[in-house]
């Protein structure tokens, strides 16, 4: 992890899965007015986020519980606070429930759920310092039953409900969930091939309308609290799978 200059007084952000579609969108956005801690695994994508002035990208696997402790601990020593964590980092799963084995559950819900908690819990003191903004991208399959993913379902249900036990068990800190439905991102892309479905970009929500909607929630007013965000693409598609 790159230490930073004491003299850099921006608020830090905190975001996961940064390499990836929306991810890196928050980064981007986040970056024009603070220092982002940019969490990804692979090199393509810590290099690309090594380019971006006001970045600090930060190699962690979030399926690694002690890499997370490792890392979490690392930020906190660094720096007195953290004004706002994004967790971006999500799988998919179009495993049937006949398909969805110990394996499928374990990434999907180690991914999805119990990363976002595990990193939450390690960076609290900075967060509490900070008043921060804790911002949970969930998914309309966070708030109603898709049959083709029961994996991901689930996660996005628990996920629900681990932010809402945050949001009242940590009354310092504004916490969010974002609902989106469809996003042009590469995963939704694998999703549709897997069931062998046209992919038509233009009717799914872009990564940046989602960084657009953080970027609202974090530039609230310190006498409101967002707690959830409905984003639906403008044209609701009909797929099978949709979330």
């Amino acid at each position: 992890m790159t230490q930073l200059s004491e003299a850099d007084a921006r608020p830090i952000a905190v975001v996961t899965g940064a390499g990836g579609g929306v991810g890196r969108e928050v980064v981007r956005d986040l970056a024009r007015d603070h220092t982002v801690i940019a969490i990804a695994r692979s090199d393509a994508a810590l290099a690309e986020l090594a380019g971006i002035d006001s970045v600090v990208p930060t190699r962690l696997d979030v399926l690694d519980a002690a890499a997370i402790d490792s890392v979490g601990a690392a930020l906190s020593a660094e720096h007195g606070r953290v004004d706002v964590l994004v967790h971006a980092a999500a799988v998919g799963s179009g495993e049937s429930l006949e398909q969805t084995d110990a394996e499928v559950w374990n990434r999907v819900l180690g991914t999805n759920v119990v990363a976002p908690a595990l990193l939450t819990r390690v960076l609290l003191a900075p967060l509490r310092a900070a008043g921060a903004d804790v911002v949970f991208i969930n998914s309309g399959a966070g708030k109603r039953a898709l049959p083709r993913h029961p994996a991901y379902t689930s996660s996005k249900h628990a996920l629900t409900g681990f932010a809402n036990t945050l949001r009242l068990a940590e009354p310092a800190l504004r916490v969010v969930s974002i609902f989106p439905g469809q996003i042009d991102t590469p995963m939704l892309r694998g999703l549709h091939a897997d069931f062998g479905f046209d992919y038509r970009s233009e009717e799914y929500i872009r990564p940046a309308s989602v960084a657009a909607a953080i970027r609202w929630v974090v530039d609230a007013g310190p006498d409101v609290q967002i707690t959830n965000v409905d984003l639906r693409p403008r044209h609701e598609v009909s797929a099978q799978f949709g979330v």
